[in-house]
């Protein structure tokens, strides 16, 4: 006979496991970001995105200069999980089988065997993914979007997790090819690193003065925790306040004098998801209007289409996110109801 517990005693039990859960979230989030910051010194804000973006399942276009550290920044994420890791360097004569796979022909057998490409790892890193050929760069939109990859008329499903870090130089453009719109709609996240300020780069010559700290970097998380994180920060509140919040800003991208093309409803859904995962990683069961503050250039920028004159006038998208977030107040009272039905 199952004993009787009182409903409040039971919702107590249940509000302290929910509270425990949100404090693992945050531990293993934290550690994650702590071992990676090992190896990129001071840019913790930019680490922390990276991670966010992991437990949203999302993928990564890291824009900048070279030598700031994109290539380690996914490196150092893949040691801290387990991960596979595969780099694929991108060029003018990569081939999409060069990055999906391909079938050979076994004489023995009489029958095609499957060898799989560099995308079928856990973690890839798309290395100046803007100096392939556009059919070639079209080869990862399927394994980006739907995690699998068809070949030779046959589906492969990816492995859990699957993020891709892809980089490019935002300075060089000869011999380049521009992302497509649909593909830069695919990723979740546009983050830069930026230089280190002259007291970091310091402690960068002093880390590395014997060995890079990439080679005893350890593991600190397993892909089952977070395949485990990935699937509870959907569970984070978001009350119907910062959901208005959220479409009131990108509807502005949409209006804004300076925009030809706004974000499109996926936009809207990566700020949500992005807003949740790092409220799970500061420890709130819910979403403010902060965190979407905070998320909104990350998660937006990269999908606005600016007009040729505001382009003339060398606007970055960055800056119209800026405006935007000036122009749409938060409704008064928001951060009460965004706690509200925790």
């Amino acid at each position: 006979m199952v004993p009787y517990v009182h409903p409040r005693v039971l919702y107590r039990r249940i509000e302290r496991r929910g509270v425990a859960e949100l404090q693992d979230i945050g531990q293993s989030a934290g550690r994650v970001v702590a071992n990676v910051e090992k190896v990129i010194v001071g840019k913790h804000r930019e680490v922390e995105l990276a991670v966010t973006s992991l437990l949203c399942k999302g993928h990564i276009l890291i824009e900048d200069v070279p030598g700031v550290g994109k290539t380690m920044l996914s490196k150092a994420l893949a040691r801290s999980l387990g991960c596979t890791f595969k780099r694929i360097q991108f060029t003018p004569d990569l081939l999409p089988s060069d990055v999906t796979g391909v079938s050979i022909y076994n004489q023995q057998t009489q029958t095609f065997e499957f060898r799989p490409g560099p995308i079928t790892a856990q973690i890839v890193l798309a290395d100046e993914i803007n100096r392939a050929t556009p059919k070639t760069q079209s080869a990862l939109l399927e394994a980006m979007d739907e995690r699998q990859i068809t070949v030779d008329g046959v589906t492969y499903p990816l492995p859990e997790p699957f993020i891709v870090l892809a980089t490019q130089n935002p300075i060089e453009y000869e011999g380049t090819f521009p992302l497509p719109e649909a593909q830069l709609d695919r990723f979740f996240m546009r983050i830069q690193l930026g230089y280190p300020s002259e007291r970091e780069e310091v402690e960068i010559l002093d880390a590395q003065a014997h060995q890079h700290p990439i080679e005893t970097l350890g593991q600190v998380a397993d892909t089952e925790t977070i395949v485990d994180l990935q699937r509870r920060v959907s569970d984070i509140h978001v009350a119907p306040a910062v959901k208005d919040y959220v479409v009131r800003i990108v509807a502005a991208t949409r209006s804004h004098p300076d925009v030809y093309l706004g974000a499109s409803p996926r936009g809207s859904l990566a700020l949500v998801r992005a807003a949740q995962a790092f409220a799970a990683i500061q420890g709130r069961d819910f979403v403010v209007p902060d965190d979407v503050k905070l998320l909104a250039a990350p998660t937006l920028s990269h999908r606005l289409i600016l007009q040729p004159a505001a382009r003339l006038r060398d606007l970055t998208t960055a800056t119209v996110v800026s405006e935007v977030l000036q122009s749409v107040p938060v409704e008064p009272g928001a951060f009460v109801r965004a706690t509200a039905g925790r």
